[in-house]
């Protein structure tokens, strides 16, 4: 299992993803499941993935094969003119593997259960996000859900719901993402840390605000301190119920 968020504000996208696989409680790794496909100047396409990790990176394998195939038909993720053309060329990717290994899968009680969120921008239109299914058919935010998440998302789901504002500052919502992440990591160990985060300015074509948060991280750690008291002293504000 994995956790990963995508959200479309004002000013631009944030997208973030654990890195943590496991195949039984003695079998747990960490794998980057945030991948760019940058050309700067002209696109920044974020690609987040959740399920078999088999499958997931043989989707990701497969969209780069394209992209550096001159011979390739259709277009790839290089040469898609819009986010909704980029989101067909992943959910073709996810088809194509699912075609190759989905029934081998399924005779070894494997699931082929995968899912991505596409997000970026491509010069002559806004940034967009898509959330793509195994089946290769997707979703786009929109004004009124400004935010996709896929993987273990129910525990960080309430806080984005209540928070979330188009008009957030990249930096304020990327405060937001990272307290989703340490709701979910309290109450799922099959998420774990390092966190990759990503936040992309509207209209810069490069994708060079990017880091990745260890379990020591001075920042993540002081502010799951201070969520935990912040509630605590909310919960102790609200007044008793009476019966």
């Amino acid at each position: 299992m994995t956790y990963c968020v995508g959200l479309k504000l004002d000013r631009g996208l944030v997208f973030a993803s654990d890195t943590r696989t496991n195949a039984g409680l003695d079998n747990v790794a960490t794998f980057k499941k945030l991948t760019v496909f940058e050309k700067k100047g002209e696109r920044v396409l974020v690609l987040l993935s959740s399920g078999n990790l088999a499958v997931t990176q043989a989707v990701v394998s497969l969209l780069t094969e394209q992209m550096n195939d001159p011979e390739a038909k259709g277009p790839t993720l290089m040469t898609a003119e819009t986010m909704f053309q980029a989101a067909r060329v992943v959910g073709s990717a996810a088809r194509t593997v699912k075609k190759i290994d989905g029934e081998q899968l399924e005779v070894n009680a494997e699931s082929f259960l995968v899912s991505f969120i596409l997000g970026g921008q491509i010069k002559g239109e806004e940034p967009r996000i898509f959330q793509v299914y195994d089946a290769g058919n997707f979703i786009e935010a929109s004004e009124d859900t400004p935010f996709l998440q896929i993987g273990e998302h129910k525990y960080g789901k309430p806080i984005l719901d209540r928070v979330t504002q188009h008009d957030m500052r990249l930096g304020q919502a990327a405060k937001l993402v990272l307290l989703s992440f340490d709701s979910t990591l309290r109450s799922n160990l099959s998420v774990g840390m390092p966190i990759d985060l990503l936040l992309y300015n509207t209209d810069s074509f490069t994708a060079e605000r990017q880091m990745r948060i260890e379990k020591d991280n001075p920042y993540f750690s002081q502010l799951s301190e201070l969520w935990s008291e912040k509630l605590r002293a909310a919960v102790a504000d609200i007044p008793d119920f009476e019966i």
